[in-house]
């Protein structure tokens, strides 16, 4: 394989393109009309122009990409995340004219795209499930009599859904009927899939997600844990490898449970599944992203392994070159998203122009963009600008470093959610490791970040007045010096 095709944008694009530039493989890259001049296009050693701005005309139009391929011989797609990335057909179309599909089979993609398919998939496997009903219903008479088998509060769910669309939570009978309704309508308009399905809802769970590697030699392998349980709309913001709380026997339990469920879809290339873990430590499988992962560089760094290289090694058919036993966890990663969203008005995009945009720079500190300064933020896609990771020998000092590197990364023309970042970074229930997925609910509210932005101004206006009052002793204090003025006159 020796050019590749990135069909996706953005720092997505970038990281996949670096990688491949260092494993000598040529890069094309795909573009809509406002990414023209964007950093993913300029670096690929190719670009096409896949048609205008909105992803529905452009990096959602299967044909396209193909013929993008085609035409430049590309022998491999890499999807990159989101868009087409865990589309089956797309997959297959890639496969059918004779491309090969860094990722894993049409078949995995279409079972772990479906969290009832995917239910079915791992049921005999053993892998521990949240109690619930484990079939696509709409027949809200049903839906009551499973909830009052269960038990409030329960969870409705949509089966195609993804990112909380279609998902509610139900606190009693009464309100059952109009959740459901809602859940479904919000389902089919966002997945064109109307099925839900009821779960226990978890109270206080942590989000973890197990990071899998597989070949097409039957070698399955798992690179630990990452806690995503920082959200903001059922959406991860801050994420970090490995987990506070997981115990050496949990991770192995977790780890191994990961790996039955890679094996249930006959999975290959690199996958997460996930898991929700309760306040007693019991851990539930949730669903199988079969994708990388936005937040895969916390696991790259506390492993050592490049994940987009094994993606691409294993797409060429090759062989992982490591056992389970050769993985062990080095140091602590953290990642802070950094979306154009305003923390201060409910997360709200912010479209604008980086009239001022410097990232920071330093050992451990690791930034992932795909956006230069002057360069407009679009309203077609992701409000995300970058990832900002940082990488120490503990957890201490990654959090320390990451506070670090917001201060020193300098953004004007958008709002950013960098001030949101560096507020759970100095909340002590993160600092303590004492949180669940309802941090942003119990310790976040706009007003508390607007009163630490007016401390850090007061604190500063404070060392500005010491710095002006010691510069200004310092200019009026006389010094003694000779003269020869007198001399010359006598």
């Amino acid at each position: 394989m020796k050019k590749i095709l990135i069909a996706n944008r953005g720092e997505i694009a970038l990281r996949i393109m670096k990688t491949a530039q260092k494993m000598g493989i040529k890069t094309v890259a795909v573009y809509s009309e406002v990414d023209r001049h964007s950093p993913h296009v300029k670096f690929a050693d190719e670009a096409v122009l896949l048609g205008p701005a909105p992803s529905s005309e452009s990096y959602l139009v299967m044909d396209k990409i193909i013929n993008a391929a085609k035409i430049t011989g590309a022998e491999g797609i890499h999807p990159g995340y989101g868009f087409l990335s865990e589309n089956a057909v797309f997959a297959q179309m890639v496969e059918d004219n004779g491309i090969t599909f860094i990722g894993p089979k049409p078949h995995a993609i279409k079972v772990m795209g479906n969290k009832l398919a995917a239910k079915e998939a791992v049921r005999d496997y053993d892998i521990p499930m949240v109690p619930g009903i484990e079939e696509a219903i709409t027949d809200v008479a049903l839906a009551e009599k499973v909830a009052k088998q269960i038990g409030f509060p329960i969870l409705i769910k949509a089966s195609a859904g993804g990112g909380g669309k279609g998902m509610r939570v139900v606190e009693n009978l009464q309100d059952l009927p109009e959740q459901m309704q809602r859940a479904i309508s919000e389902a089919q308009a966002a997945f064109g899939d109307g099925s839900v399905f009821i779960e226990k809802y978890v109270g206080s769970p942590r989000h973890i997600e197990i990071q899998v590697l597989a070949d097409t030699h039957g070698n399955t392998v798992h690179l630990f844990e990452r806690e995503c349980s920082v959200q903001r709309r059922h959406q991860k913001v801050v994420e970090e490898a490995p987990s506070a709380v997981l115990t050496p026997e949990i991770r192995k339990a977790m780890g191994e449970a990961a790996i039955k469920v890679a094996k249930a879809c006959d999975y290959v290339g690199a996958g997460t599944v996930e898991f929700l873990l309760d306040e007693k430590k019991n851990f539930y499988f949730l669903e199988m992203n079969t994708r990388l992962q936005v937040e895969h560089p916390v696991s790259e760094l506390i492993s050592g392994i490049d994940l987009v290289e094994q993606q691409i090694k294993v797409a060429r058919g090759e062989k992982l070159a490591f056992t389970q036993e050769d993985l062990k966890i080095t140091g602590h990663a953290l990642e802070v998203r950094v979306y154009a969203e305003d923390p201060l008005a409910n997360f709200m995009p912010s479209i604008g122009t980086l009239s001022t945009y410097k990232t920071p720079v330093g050992e451990g500190i690791r930034v992932d963009d795909g956006f230069e300064e002057g360069m407009e933020v679009p309203i077609y896609y992701d409000p995300m600008i970058s990832k900002l990771i940082t990488y120490g020998k503990n957890r201490e000092e990654a959090i320390q470093l990451m506070i670090k590197a917001i201060d020193g990364y300098k953004v004007e023309g958008v709002a950013t959610t960098l001030s949101f970042g560096k507020f759970v970074c100095e909340h002590e229930a993160f600092k303590s490791g004492n949180f669940d997925t309802h941090f942003v609910k119990n310790y976040y509210s706009p007003e508390l970040l607007e009163k630490q932005y007016a401390e850090e101004r007061r604190i500063a206006a404070l060392v500005a007045l010491k710095l002006y009052l010691e510069n200004d002793k310092i200019v009026k204090i006389p010094t003694k010096v000779s003269s020869n003025w007198k001399k010359s006159r006598a």
